[in-house]
């Protein structure tokens, strides 16, 4: 696919350094254009707070996050050849200091980080064929792993349509990219008043 070696950083403190995608035709990138519209939509800068990139992949997103401000960021993925790449990008982008790489399954690796402080920002970008994405987005609500003022962000297939309501998460914006990507973004509603 051309231009998938060309990622960059898109803003931030590591504006316009280079990051590699994963070898192979495995892995699906989220391309710049859609990473620079994504993040002027959840924020375009964070003031702390941790960062969940789930199906990482290259880890672009989580780099983006630790780039405009996140304090740290957690990389997921259970394909060796990601968990290199994501690695390699973190040394590039000298943000290794402040990033934590999990070879795992997303499922074993979820209940294991559920015991930890909540997440600001959580990125679910799996293989759109083996998309599971209200189980996750389900268990995340009911471990209270996202902060109040979070944002879970679900990249999937365009023919996927996900629940307005998940728990007490409630989708804020939808967003179509083409035929094949769009993105679906969840956060917590107010609490409604007890009567």
């Amino acid at each position: 696919m051309k231009g998938r070696n060309n990622m960059r950083v898109i803003s931030g403190e590591r504006k316009g350094m280079r990051i590699k995608a994963v070898p192979g035709d495995q892995t699906r990138p989220t391309t710049d254009k859609v990473k620079e519209s994504l993040f002027n939509v959840i924020g375009p800068y964070f003031n702390g707070g941790k960062a969940l990139d789930l199906f990482a992949g290259s880890g672009g997103l989580g780099i983006e996050a630790l780039s405009r401000g996140c304090d740290e960021a957690v990389f997921v993925d259970q394909s060796f050849k990601a968990v290199q790449t994501i690695k390699e990008n973190l040394e590039t982008t000298r943000l290794t200091d402040r990033s934590r790489v999990l070879r795992k399954d997303v499922t074993v690796a979820l209940a294991e980080l559920a015991t930890e402080e909540p997440f600001k920002l959580i990125f679910l970008d799996p293989p759109y064929a083996k998309e599971q994405l209200a189980d996750q987005v389900a268990y995340i609500e009911r471990h209270d792993m996202l902060t109040d003022n979070g944002v879970i962000i679900c990249e999937h297939g365009s023919e996927t349509e996900l629940p307005d309501r998940i728990g007490r998460l409630t989708v804020i914006k939808r967003l179509r990219y083409s035929n094949v990507i769009s993105i679906t973004l969840y956060e917590f509603t107010e609490l409604e008043e007890h009567v």
